[in-house]
């Protein structure tokens, strides 16, 4: 069964603009910059998405001068895919299992 902790992740995820920043860090690790020319979304904007998936454990930052730059966190990715991974296996059990009804 999926925690509250992975219902907040997936709520995160869910945004279609969140989830092209993850798409894009699982590629490279990227500052703000980049993730502004690649996604078009307004600094503010990216910024604010930023500080979402940062405060989920989503990605990390690693400054760089004036730059912050952003990174994937794999294991957390993994986690959830792992999550999902069981509840697939478990329905694959359950599909001979009927409960009467009453």
């Amino acid at each position: 069964m999926l925690t509250s902790v992975d219902t907040d992740l997936i709520r995160v995820l869910a945004d279609p603009l969140r989830l092209k920043i993850v798409t894009l860090l699982a590629r490279e690790t990227l500052c703000t910059t980049h993730l502004v020319e690649e996604t078009g979304a307004r600094q503010t904007n990216l910024s604010n998405h930023l500080r979402v998936l940062r405060e989920a454990g989503v990605v990390e930052t690693e400054p760089c001068g004036r730059f912050t730059y952003y990174k994937l966190r794999p294991d957390v990715i993994a986690s959830l895919a792992g999550r999902f991974a069981e509840l697939a296996e478990t329905a694959r059990h359950a599909a001979d299992n009927k409960r009467a009804c009453p």
